[in-house]
């Protein structure tokens, strides 16, 4: 009864805050009005099909899967700090889609090749992870090796960056890193959507595995789960809409780790029903960081990934500060 209450006022929130981002702005649009004249081509038209629209979809659809698949990764990895930035699946999917962006490779001809480099780059990443800790490898282990394969992936990215041809072509790839939803389009959006969608398919039944593997593998294989299969299934899912997602927006972090942080009370510590509520929270997340980074008034236009990160980061810390307390 409490999870349903949870996900009818997270689904209300979510709804409440896509609204908001067809409305808010630097110019609040009259929304209804520019519904009514899609057909003229007025401005307010343009506004909301061109800009608010692509952008409040692409906030929604990324922000739940980050959400959902921090809340997948915890539950396999059994542990409430794994997340894709901390195994290397979202700086894996960055460097991969800056080395296309580098080289130039997003023509119209060859425009799906971006969301498919991050992909690729994503379960690279994670495929490192695991074979440089091991196949018996502990929690602990898993993270390190993430940690080492995130420094990898940034130290290759700063070196594309001092490598850049010019001025201009450094500042765009510095700004896409830091994850961003401006003046993307419904082309974007639509590149992007299959592949998300594809992987949000792969998590769909692995909510009662994860259920189980939380009394550890040996009691869950007794129960007919296949830990080694149900693991390469949430890698590739992760991968796919993960890579998606940050080949679309740029790196955006700390969503997938901060959600299922605050949803799992909630939920009664069940890392099934978790992922549902995680992927509500992560939109209703990165809806409000969005119209956060409009209302606040700035020179330059802030970063939609410096404004989750600056929430974030204290989160982590009072997390770490938490753990230690606890072994006290």
């Amino acid at each position: 009864m409490k999870e349903n209450r949870l996900v009818i006022a997270l689904s209300i929130l979510v709804a409440v805050l896509f609204i908001m981002s067809l409305w808010v702005g630097r110019n609040p649009l009259a929304i209804w009005q520019a519904a009514q004249a899609l057909d003229s081509e007025s401005v307010g038209s343009i506004i909301l099909m061109e800009i608010r629209l692509p952008r409040a979809l692409i906030a929604l659809f990324a922000g739940a899967t980050l959400g959902l698949c921090g809340a997948a990764m915890q539950g396999l990895l059994r542990n409430p700090l794994a997340s894709p930035d901390l195994i290397g699946s979202s700086s894996g999917a960055a460097l991969c889609a800056v080395i296309v962006l580098y080289f130039g490779f997003t023509t119209s001809a060859s425009l799906p090749l971006l969301p498919v480099a991050g992909m690729v780059g994503a379960l690279l990443a994670t495929l490192l992870v695991f074979i440089l800790a091991g196949r018996d490898s502990s929690i602990s282990t898993l993270i390190l090796a993430g940690v080492a394969i995130n420094t990898l992936a940034t130290a290759g990215m700063a070196l594309l960056l001092n490598l850049a041809p010019s001025p201009y072509a450094m500042r765009e790839l510095v700004l896409w890193t830091m994850g961003d939803l401006t003046d993307r389009s419904m082309d974007d959006f639509y590149l992007m959507l299959p592949f998300t969608v594809l992987g949000w398919a792969l998590l769909i039944g692995v909510g009662r595995q994860l259920s189980a593997l939380t009394l550890g593998e040996s009691t869950a294989q007794t129960l007919g789960i296949n830990p080694q299969r149900l693991r390469w299934r949430i890698f590739l899912a992760v991968a796919l809409a993960v890579g998606a997602t940050v080949s679309t927006t740029g790196v955006i972090g700390f969503i997938g780790l901060i959600i299922p942080h605050l949803l799992r009370p909630w939920v009664g510590y069940d890392a099934g029903r978790l992922l549902g509520v995680s992927a509500l929270g992560g939109a209703a997340l990165l809806l409000a960081a969005d119209i956060g980074v409009r209302l606040i008034p700035t020179e330059m236009p802030l970063k939609v990934g410096v404004l989750t990160a600056i929430v974030g980061a204290p989160f982590f810390l009072h997390l770490i500060l938490s753990a230690r307390k606890q072994h006290l």
